[in-house]
C-alpha cells in the first residue's frame, strides 16, 4: 500500500511539477528558501529575508488589485498601515495577544476597504490613482498632527509591541520568525493564486481587458471591483501586522508613499499580473537594497566622489531607474521573462509514462 502511494505521488509530481520547467524552478526556489537558515547565515541577513517575505505578501496583494483588475492604486500603504496600527492599538489599550490582534486587524481592514472602496472606485484610471494616493497622506497627517495625536502616538507612534516567539533566544527567534513569514507568504500566495485562476479571477481579467464589454455581459462591475479591493486589503493588512510585530512598533511612516512604491517596484521587477512575479521582485529588491547598493558609495569614494550623505534619499530614485531600464528591456518583468524562456524547454511526457492515475484522469476528462 505504501509503495503504491509513493508511486502515485511520484507520478503526480512528475506530471504537474517535474515536467513543467517553470513549476520545477519555483519548487527548487522554495526548497532553497526552506533550507537557507541551515546554512548558518548571520542575524542581519536573516532580517533581510524576513522583510523580503513580508513585503512579498504586500506586493502580491497589490498585484491582485492592479495586475488582475486594472484598478491603479498608489495608496496601498493605507491598508498596510491600517493593519499594523489596528494590531498595535488592540494590544496597547486592551492587552490582547498577537494571535487575536492580527486576525481582528485583518477583519477591520475589510471594513476599511469597503468604506474607501465605494467612493474610490467611482473614478477610473489616473483619477483613481490620485485619490488612492491622497487618502493615506491625509491619514498620515491626521495621526501626526490631528486631535488623535495622543491616541496614535504622534511622530513616534506606538512602541514595545510583543515580538513573535518572545520566550526563545534571539538567534532561534529570528529563524522562527523567518519560517513563520515564509509559511504565511506561501499560504497567502497560494490563496491569491487560486482566486486569480478561479471563475472570479476570470471575471477580474475580463474587467481588466474591457470593462464596458464585461458590463454588457451582465457582470456586476462594482461588486467584483470591491471584491478585489477587499481581498487585496486583507493580505496587505496581514503584511502590515507582521511588520509591526517584527519591528516591535508602528509609526505614521507606514502610510507613506514610499511604502506604496515598494509594492509597485517589486511587482514590476518580477512581472505584473503573475502572482509569482512580486515574490521574485521582493527578493531582487531586498538583495539590491541590502547587499549591492550599499557598496556603491564605497566604490565611488575611490574616485574621490562622496555621495554618502545623499545616498539614502536618492535610493528610491535609483530603484525607479532600475525598474525603467528593466521595463524597457523586459516589459513583462524578470520572472515572466524567465518562465517564458523555460516553457520553450518543456517537453510533454507520454501519458502512459506518467502512471495509471494520470491516464485515468485524462480519459475521464476526454469523455
Amino acid at each position: 500500500m505504501v509503495i503504491s502511494y509513493v508511486r502515485r505521488a511520484y507520478s503526480s509530481f512528475a506530471a504537474h511539477v517535474f515536467d513543467i520547467p517553470p513549476r520545477l524552478m519555483a519548487f527548487m526556489f522554495f526548497l532553497i528558501l526552506l533550507f537557507l537558515p541551515l546554512a548558518g547565515i548571520s542575524s542581519s541577513k536573516m532580517s533581510v529575508l524576513i522583510y523580503a517575505n513580508i513585503f512579498a505578501i504586500f506586493a502580491v496583494s497589490w498585484d491582485l488589485l492592479v495586475g488582475r483588475t486594472g484598478q491603479i492604486s498608489l495608496g496601498h500603504a493605507l491598508l498596510f498601515g491600517i493593519g499594523g496600527y489596528s494590531s498595535a492599538l488592540l494590544f496597547k489599550y486592551y492587552g490582547l495577544p498577537t494571535w487575536i490582534t492580527i486576525p481582528a486587524a485583518m477583519l477591520f481592514s475589510i471594513l476599511v476597504s469597503l468604506l474607501i472602496g465605494f467612493p474610490c472606485l467611482r473614478v477610473k484610471g489616473p483619477y483613481l490613482a490620485l485619490v488612492t494616493m491622497a487618502v493615506p497622506l491625509i491619514i498620515q497627517l491626521t495621526f501626526k498632527w490631528g486631535p488623535l495625536y495622543s491616541i496614535f502616538g504622534g511622530d513616534t507612534g506606538i512602541r514595545d509591541l510583543p515580538r513573535f516567539f518572545d520566550l526563545i533566544l534571539i538567534r532561534e527567534q529570528r529563524i522562527s520568525v523567518y519560517y513563520l513569514t515564509l509559511l504565511l507568504l506561501f499560504i497567502s500566495s497560494v490563496i491569491i493564486y487560486k482566486i486569480a485562476n478561479s471563475k472570479t479571477g476570470i471575471v477580474f481579467i475580463s474587467i481588466l481587458d474591457d470593462e464596458v464589454a464585461s458590463k454588457a455581459c451582465g457582470i456586476n462591475i462594482t461588486k467584483y471591483k470591491l471584491m478585489s479591493f477587499v481581498i487585496s486589503g486583507l493580505f496587505a493588512s496581514l503584511a502590515g501586522c507582521i511588520h509591526a510585530h517584527v519591528l516591535e512598533g508602528v509609526d505614521p511612516s507606514m502610510f507613506s508613499l514610499t511604502i506604496s512604491f515598494f509594492a509597485v517596484i517589486m511587482t514590476f521587477l518580477g512581472g505584473i499580473g503573475t502572482i509569482y512575479g512580486p515574490i521574485v521582485g521582493s527578493y531582487i529588491y531586498s538583495v539590491l537594497d541590502s547587499f549591492v547598493l550599499p557598496e556603491l558609495p564605497k566604490l565611488l569614494e575611490r574616485f574621490n566622489v562622496d555621495i554618502t550623505s545623499a545616498f539614502e534619499s536618492a535610493k528610491l530614485l535609483i530603484f525607479t531607474l532600475i525598474v525603467l531600464i528593466l521595463v524597457i528591456k523586459w516589459p513583462r518583468g524578470v520572472a515572466r521573462f524567465t518562465t517564458d524562456k523555460l516553457k520553450d524547454l518543456e517537453e510533454a511526457r507520454d501519458l502512459d509514462e506518467r502512471g495509471p492515475r494520470i491516464w485515468k484522469t485524462y480519459k475521464k476528462k476526454k469523455k
